[in-house]
């Protein structure tokens, strides 16, 4: 299960509070969602849209980490990371 994240691309969801990205299981593309309270506890003080994309930028590495493993813990329709997983 290599799973790889060549998409760039992230978007704020105000819906589900959460930033969503994807990652890529060979030809099969998984839907993942940061949380609010995960990226502020990563960078305290974000309180806006603007605030959690930024989050999510300066600690992309510790957030494709630990949506790696949260992924390797079984197949979902998509995969919410919350403080707890990072």
């Amino acid at each position: 299960m290599a799973l790889n994240f060549t998409n760039e691309s992230r978007s704020y969801d105000p819906t589900r509070h959460a930033v969503r990205f994807w990652g890529y299981d060979q030809s099969m593309e998984v839907s993942f969602f940061v949380t609010e309270e995960a990226l502020r506890r990563l960078q305290s003080g974000a309180a806006q849209e603007s605030d959690f994309l930024s989050a999510f930028d300066a600690y992309r590495s510790r957030i494709r980490e630990a949506a790696a493993k949260v992924y390797g813990r079984g197949r979902q329709g998509s995969y919410e990371l919350r403080a707890a997983d990072l």
